[in-house]
């Protein structure tokens, strides 16, 4: 897989009404390069919450956290 095949990441920052699609392999450095340059540090930007919660989802479904246990 190449870069340009590498899957992308959606990236906001609401107060600065922005969202930037991210390689996977550079998320965790572009949110924390933006947050350093554009807000003292503070942990405004993130990956969208909506990819979040989705992939919490996928993830509980996968370890069956909501199947019934009885």
């Amino acid at each position: 897989m190449t870069d340009d095949d590498a899957p992308e990441v959606p990236v906001v920052c609401e107060t600065c009404d922005t969202t930037t699609r991210v390689p996977l392999s550079e998320v965790a450095d572009a949110i924390e390069r933006h947050n350093e340059q554009v807000h003292d540090g503070d942990d405004v930007a993130q990956v969208d919450p909506e990819i979040v919660k989705h992939v919490t989802d996928l993830a509980a479904k996968d370890m069956s956290v909501f199947e019934d246990e009885g």
